[in-house]
């Protein structure tokens, strides 16, 4: 009995002060579930509207150029292949509705795996038809304004080279870092919990 008496004072003096209740747990896997959903959604529409905005111009403008017919079709095959990918991506949010602590650690682990999977590998087959495209695209328009053409391909290069250089790898670490302290923040609430 007196096993039983010490793990029952164990018991009473363990502080439990910093750690969560279930509701805000439930409501931390409920943030990050519609904060994911809502951007993955806007992907979504974007690439839609983009996707459907060339096809008017492929059918209203009639392009002189072939370069112009490529570069449409290769931005409207990226719009297509971003959309399924983030349909996919929110299908495995959508299943992520009520789970443990051990299931949504679990999760991220997996969403920070597909993270960098995108950005090494995804992301270039997807983005970089969609900006030879652009520049393709372009082409035709630079050719047509002769004295501004060199100006123009100038500054699409330096526009692309900016996202490409700059604001894609500071995304990923920052989306990184955010993936990174929940992950943290829920191993440690799990380990309190074991």
């Amino acid at each position: 009995m007196d096993n039983l008496d010490d793990l029952k004072a164990l018991w009473h003096t363990a502080k439990t002060d910093n750690l969560p209740t279930a509701a805000e747990i439930k409501q931390l896997s409920g943030k990050f579930r519609h904060q994911q959903l809502r951007r993955k959604w806007l992907v979504v529409i974007g690439a839609i509207i983009t996707a459907l905005s060339m096809v008017a111009v492929m059918l209203v403008y009639h392009a002189r150029f072939i370069t112009t017919w490529i570069g449409e079709l290769l931005i409207i095959g990226s719009c297509v292949a971003i959309i399924i990918d983030n349909v996919k991506a929110m299908k495995r949010y959508d299943e992520l509705d009520d789970c443990s602590n051990k299931e949504l650690l679990a999760f991220v682990e997996k969403t920070r795996q597909n993270q960098i999977r995108y950005y090494k590998r995804t992301e270039y087959l997807i983005m970089l038809p969609c900006c030879v495209g652009w520049l393709l695209y372009l082409y035709e328009v630079a050719m047509r304004l002769t004295s501004h053409s060199i100006w123009v391909l100038m500054g699409a290069v330096i526009y692309l080279l900016i996202i490409w250089l700059w604001v894609r790898p500071y995304y990923f670490k920052k989306n990184g870092k955010k993936l990174n302290a929940l992950e943290d923040r829920i191993k440690n609430i799990s380990k309190q919990l074991e």
